[in-house]
């Protein structure tokens, strides 16, 4: 998803009794094959506090607010969080007795809440010709973790390029020194959300000879064909296992309710594929200033991808990510089917609005207090019409039978008014669609449209549209539905 790697946490508030500041003993040794089990379930989260993100979480160290925000994470149900340690802060080569103390406070404070902690290493760093360094500062910074069944994993860089041959020969040199002297610990790389499955096909290539233990993917493109990407992933990088390690989407661009359902949508298709591990990014919006100088903090989008609001009040998002970590029914209210939403809280969102666009009002409603109304509407020399349009949470497979409904009245209308479905490839590419049948012309009362169809060969996505073109008059819309079987 990023342009530069940023490091990412998910945390929960500590206990009231005071935290430790250094490791603790833990009495269980783990072994390669029970932190690899835990990897592959485990409820992770990606955290910084929303006023230190970054290598600040680390230079502005603050203890009481981490504690806090892991409790967050913990009534969420993460039951994991990934940090990230920057060696230009934490010292390089000789790790800061203060930075590490700060790391072992974190695991911890974590370790209060019942979570255990990923560590990801060598963010904002690309001295890739300092090899024995590098071995010998990941020691250092590992060496008080290596059977602490509280840490599960390690990230040797996050969103790793594959294509720099020299930090290629660095990683070849760097994984036998780290499972030799850390035999039980999974190794693990990322790449960047553009880069997607083949970036970590190139992972996977350039690290045959020392292969890594499981992959991390980044799924930051388009979540209504989310299914397609995460297998495509899958079978890119298998037979070694995969997680989800960082997903979300900003609300800047978007609005709080499309992040909901975006975040929905990678759940489901997860599950449907068989990938147990999904880690939003990331549980705080951030403030200006919080994101340290560089690349990332230029990006506006940047500061909003959190689960909360800077106020601290909870996006609809962050009930999407309780009930796919508590395995229980996404919000019912998720694709607002009524229309009932806040303007920056629905899924739904206009389309071709220069040829007509689709708004909220009260002025007509079927149930409830708000509608959907088109006026005024023009229509492409294609045919096409502007809507309003949303894609299902539930994956789209080939074959599939999909069913739509809405209600529909017109006040003078005229043109073509119809709920329609329409069906893309892994490719974005048009498949087809069906269409209901049309709304009588002129003043009607409120009138079901429906339509069933089957997902063509090849669907990864789906798109309901609900859609009036060449209409001088006026219509409504309200009480969608949208079901598979």
């Amino acid at each position: 998803m990023k342009t530069s790697a940023p490091a990412k946490t998910a945390a929960k508030p500590a206990a009231t009794k005071a935290v430790a500041t250094k490791a603790t003993e833990v009495s269980t040794v783990p072994t390669l094959a029970s932190r690899l089990a835990a990897v592959k379930t485990a409820k992770s989260l990606n955290y910084y506090p929303s006023g230190a993100g970054w290598s600040k979480m680390w230079t502005n160290w603050d203890a009481a607010k981490i504690n806090a925000d892991l409790a967050k994470a913990d009534a969420l149900g993460a039951d994991n969080v990934r940090i990230i340690i920057f060696p230009t802060q934490f010292g390089f080569p000789m790790p800061s007795d203060t930075y590490q103390q700060r790391l072992a406070q974190f695991v911890d404070m974590a370790s209060a809440r019942g979570m255990t902690v990923k560590f990801t290493l060598f963010d904002w760093w690309d001295g890739y010709d300092e090899i024995a360094n590098s071995q010998n500062w990941a020691n250092r910074i590992l060496r008080a973790y290596k059977d602490d069944k509280r840490v599960l994993s390690v990230e040797l860089q996050n969103e790793f390029n594959a294509g720099d041959t020299v930090a290629v020969n660095w990683a070849r040199k760097l994984i036998p020194s780290l499972r030799s002297a850390f035999p039980t610990m999974p190794l693990t790389f990322s790449v960047d959300g553009v880069s997607g499955a083949p970036g970590m096909a190139r992972i996977k290539s350039a690290l045959a000879s020392t292969p890594i233990d499981y992959y991390d993917f980044h799924l930051y493109g388009n979540s209504e064909r989310a299914l397609s990407i995460i297998k495509n992933a899958q079978a890119t990088v298998a037979p070694y296992p995969m997680v989800i390690g960082e997903t979300g989407l900003n609300t800047i661009q978007n609005t709080e309710g499309e992040q909901a359902a975006f975040l929905a949508r990678v759940f489901e298709a997860a599950e449907v594929a068989g990938v147990q591990s999904v880690a939003p990014w990331t549980l705080n919006d951030f403030t200006q200033g919080a994101i340290p100088t560089s690349a990332v903090s230029k990006i506006p989008a940047q500061y909003s991808y959190g689960l909360y609001r800077l106020d601290g009040s909870a996006k609809p998002a962050a009930a999407v990510v309780k009930a796919g970590w508590t395995n229980t029914n996404m919000p019912v209210s998720l694709m607002d089917p009524s229309f009932e939403a806040g303007n920056n809280l629905t899924p739904w969102r206009a389309y071709m609005p220069e040829l007509g666009l689709a708004v909220k009002t009260q002025s007509m409603a079927r149930t409830g207090k708000w509608s959907i109304s088109m006026t005024n509407t023009g229509k492409t020399s294609a045919g096409s019409s502007p809507s309003y349009r949303v894609a299902p949470i539930a994956p789209v497979k080939p074959g599939q039978k999909w069913h739509g409904e809405v209600w529909a009245r017109g006040n003078a209308a005229t043109g073509t008014t119809q709920i329609a479905l329409s069906w893309f490839d892994a490719n974005d590419k048009w498949l087809g669609g069906v269409s209901s049948s049309i709304l009588p012309t002129g003043t009607t009362g409120w009138t079901k449209l429906a339509v069933d169809g089957v997902a063509p060969a090849g669907s990864a996505s789906m798109q309901v549209h609900l859609k009036s073109g060449d209409n001088t008059g006026t219509v409504w819309f309200d009480d969608a539905v949208i079901t598979a079987s």
